[in-house]
């Protein structure tokens, strides 16, 4: 690892990789995740990517989205992601995805609350699909220096500039890197929660240092609690069933097996009629079926979701199979504008890690990888561009310790329990969802 680098690339996941290859050649990238390559949350995406199919559909899809949002949502922002969806497809398949196709021609997939089929997918592993093919693109680029178990401690900032990164590094040393800008690309909140269908590592290190250094947040009480995860009694990721299941004619049943609840309305709603209906029946879990499902083979289009739920002794093409809300997307974080720009200058935000208003308060299935994408290729392009209005000067390159902690207001020690200092950071990030909260009851009392 260097000392100064073009762009540092925190997370490397859709929104890092596309970023990352959406950049000069000839630029220096340093991109660090604090886990393993695998281990993003773009891996674990089942049901695919939304695309704009054609002109005709531009209305329904960004009435889908924002009906979907509670119309929270910022039109400009989905206005962009949905006009720019079908280049980023043609740009995925330059780089090697591929989606699922008959005579040459795209299948499309259908999820809750959409209006129609738009969504591209891979089996039901499309994040997966999606971002081993970047991760190949990028490990083909000479100028990305791509590093595991490499943690983002603290932002390198003095009066609203960032100027880097601190970085603790895998054998425990401290290291301050420096960058003209700075992408926060690192996840979401899951890793916060006791029940989450997300990695248990995102735990919001960028929001709790946001947080830290007065950088613009918005809606950092609206996280999506996904309806459908499979029940287990042990400690550990919940595993997703797929909005697509359901979207291909799975139903939901009760303790009595009856039906309950429209299986395609919005997440929000589903979720809401199955802890309605958990309480009622005085159960942890209701019933998923996939039997109603007759004009596909399930075990060909879900073959991930068909294997785990064998390891865990059911058969989807026989057996209902348990499942139970749990926490999956966060749609606030640090607040971002079309270019993925927060309030800090030379600082960007893309993925889930950002809000730039898309999902409004309740995210549209199968938006997060487009939304991913769209606007981190929007954050790589307005580095280049600003790039081009002037050059960067580091002055704490040649601080010592001390001088940096005194410059950067940071202290070395604060870093020396992880363990206490992610607690720390969990308790900020709690902090403020519960005060968001009370802030909304008492607005709409």
């Amino acid at each position: 690892m260097k000392k100064t680098y073009d762009v540092i690339l925190v997370g490397c996941g859709v929104a890092g990789c596309f970023a990352a290859l959406h950049l000069p050649d000839d630029w220096n990238i340093l991109m660090i995740t604090k886990s393993d390559i695998e281990e993003s949350d773009s891996f674990l995406a089942q049901g695919g990517i939304c695309v704009l199919k054609s002109e005709d559909d531009y209305d329904s899809f960004f009435e889908d989205t924002l009906r979907a949002g509670h119309y929270e949502n910022r039109k400009e922002s989905v206005d962009m992601m949905i006009r720019s969806s079908r280049k980023v497809i043609d740009e995925l398949v330059s780089f090697g995805v591929s989606f699922m196709q008959e005579n040459g021609e795209f299948l499309y997939t259908r999820e809750g609350a959409h209006s129609t089929n738009r969504i591209l997918y891979h089996d039901d592993i499309t994040g997966k699909e999606i971002t081993e093919k970047l991760l190949a693109q990028v490990n083909n680029r000479e100028n990305i220096t791509l590093l595991c178990h490499t943690e983002m401690v603290d932002l390198l900032c003095h009066n609203n500039v960032c100027d880097g990164i601190l970085v603790r590094e895998n054998d425990g040393s401290l290291t301050p890197v420096f960058a003209d800008n700075i992408l926060l690309a690192c996840g979401g909140i899951g890793g916060i929660y006791e029940n989450s269908t997300n990695f248990s590592h995102l735990t919001g290190d960028a929001l709790a240092l946001s947080l830290k250094h007065n950088i613009r947040l918005q809606n950092i009480n609206y996280v999506q609690i996904h309806p459908t995860t499979l029940y287990s009694t042990k400690k550990e990721r919940r595993f997703l069933i797929s909005e697509s299941v359901r979207g291909e004619g799975a139903v939901l049943y009760n303790k009595d097996g009856e039906r309950f609840v429209n299986e395609l309305l919005p997440r929000d709603v589903v979720t809401q009629e199955i802890l309605k209906q958990m309480e009622k029946d005085r159960t942890d879990f209701v019933w998923l079926s996939m039997q109603t499902i007759t004009d596909l083979d399930i075990t060909k289009r879900f073959p991930n979701i068909y294997k785990k739920c064998l390891e865990e002794g059911f058969d989807i093409t026989k057996d209902w199979i348990p499942v139970v809300p749990a926490q999956h997307y966060f749609m606030g974080g640090i607040y971002v504008d079309l270019n993925s720009k927060t309030s800090m200058k030379h600082l960007y935000a893309s993925g889930e890690t950002c809000c730039n208003g898309v999902h409004g308060a309740n995210r549209l299935a199968s938006n997060s990888l487009l939304e991913s994408l769209v606007f981190a290729k929007n954050a790589a392009l307005d580095m280049i561009a600003s790039s081009k209005d002037s050059e960067r000067f580091h002055p704490a390159l040649s601080f010592t310790e001390k001088e940096l902690e005194t410059y950067y207001n940071i202290r070395f020690s604060d870093y020396d329990d992880m363990n206490a200092f992610h607690e720390k950071n969990k308790q900020l990030i709690w902090a403020e969802i519960n005060k968001e909260k009370i802030n909304t009851t008492q607005k709409d009392n």
